[in-house]
């Protein structure tokens, strides 16, 4: 006897990003029992329900749905379960079904999530940078300008930094790192959960060169070490900004401004100006 379905609402459920092992027991239980699966792909969605045995309506859902396809997966929400899958991994993460969550929740219609593969988390676990803080940033533009424009905003950022990038734009990311970036610590993460899943590390240079002679396909994980921490400027240095600043300012505001900038201590740079004022 088949199991009974399950309440109404959004479920939204995570899928291998490539080894087919890695569904969840939950995510199983969830696809079978539920009335509708929303999808990128029915052609990729059908693929794994047909490696699992289970037979349940595909509707077709992506970032290019109209109002009217989202309206009608709101409403079936209310009257039977409507679960949400990608192509592959966690839905919503650079994937489709933002707009559709937070829809949901404003309606009040329940929402649960099954969690489970990441090609964002499983990166950062092989790839060996610090991870007690990162920064995921989606797809990395495909425009230079843009490009260049985002990592220059983030470079500063005190953190791993996440992208997802394809193949063929890797390289330029990565030459793009080389001169934004400079003595960053970076990996590449590919063909993960898969046969041949590959993590290489090191400087935004050599990666370029090895991917330059040999070009990589599908998608990929690209991320960069924190920022190391500034070097600490030399006394003759700190001694001219104290001079240039007390020029412009009073004495105690002069030795705070470049105390604060430099991480040091006030009152030691405050006696060193009237050393030097002397």
């Amino acid at each position: 006897m088949d199991a009974p379905l399950l309440d109404p609402g959004l479920y939204i459920v995570a899928t291998p990003i490539g080894n087919l092992g890695d569904v969840t027991r939950r995510a199983i239980d969830v696809l079978s029992r539920c009335a509708v699966i929303a999808c990128e792909d029915t052609r990729v969605t059908g693929k794994l329900l047909h490696h699992l045995g289970i037979k349940r309506p595909l509707h077709r859902y992506d970032d290019h749905a109209s109002d009217a396809a989202r309206e009608a997966l709101l409403g079936e929400m209310t009257r039977v379960a409507v679960a949400l899958v990608s192509d592959a991994g966690t839905p919503l993460i650079s994937d489709p079904g933002y707009r559709l969550v937070r829809e949901a929740r404003a309606r009040g219609i329940a929402v649960t999530t099954i969690p489970g593969a990441s090609a964002l988390l499983a990166a950062l676990t092989l790839a060996g940078l610090p991870t007690d803080r990162f920064l995921f940033a989606g797809f990395l533009p495909s425009k230079d300008k843009a490009r260049g424009d985002v990592l220059a905003e983030l470079a500063a950022v005190p953190a791993t930094l996440v992208f997802y990038e394809t193949g063929p734009r890797l390289v330029a990311s990565l030459e793009a790192m080389m001169r934004l970036m400079p003595g960053r610590e970076i990996a590449v993460a590919r063909e993960l959960t898969k046969l041949h899943e590959e993590c290489r590390t090191g400087s935004a240079a050599e990666l370029a060169a090895y991917y330059t002679a040999h070009p990589p396909k599908g998608e990929i994980v690209l991320l960069a070490g924190p920022p190391g921490a500034p070097e600490k400027p030399g006394e003759a240095d700190v001694d001219a900004e104290l001079l240039a600043a007390v020029a412009e300012m009073p004495a105690s505001k002069a030795a705070g401004l470049v105390a604060k900038k430099h991480g040091l201590d006030r009152k030691t740079l405050y006696a060193r100006l009237m050393e030097l004022k002397g």
